[in-house]
């Protein structure tokens, strides 16, 4: 069951979230979490990859209305690999976090972030408490 294949995972989400709290962030569920970010970092090069092939593809458009649209396209999908370029660089911290054995533990409190939080958001590096009060404090304080 917990043998794994190149795109098997160890273990599957439900497995994951039945587990105790005593085995919180152990081999298997660190294992399970890498496959993910590795998985993640993977589709975000490749993402990256075609929209540089993409961008280098110059069509001669004579039609302003119609190179208007195709710069705007071509403005929304920077914009958008900018934002996958920074969630690559959380996804790679988040490996190097597994490496150095503080994968899942909030950078503030200390306290277990949490398998249904790291499941919703694997590269999260604060508890959803610690979040919260972040926030606020940032509504309330501004950036």
């Amino acid at each position: 069951m917990l043998m794994t294949t190149e795109k098997t995972p160890l273990i599957t989400e439900k497995q994951l979230l039945a587990m105790k709290e005593d085995d919180y962030m152990n081999e298997v569920q660190l294992a399970f979490f890498r496959q993910r970010l590795q998985d993640m970092e993977k589709e975000l090069l490749a993402n990256a990859g075609e929209t540089t092939e993409h961008l280098r593809e110059t069509v001669v458009v004579p039609d302003p209305a119609d190179r208007a649209t195709i710069e705007e396209e071509h403005a929304l999908e920077l914009r958008t690999r900018d934002r996958e370029r920074k969630l690559l660089k959380k996804v790679q911290q988040s490996l190097q976090k597994i490496d150095a054995g503080d994968y899942g533990w909030c950078e503030e409190t200390g306290d277990p972030i949490g398998v249904p939080r790291l499941l919703a958001r694997p590269t999260a590096t604060l508890s959803l408490e610690a979040q919260q009060r972040r926030e606020l404090k940032q509504r309330m304080y501004g950036d």
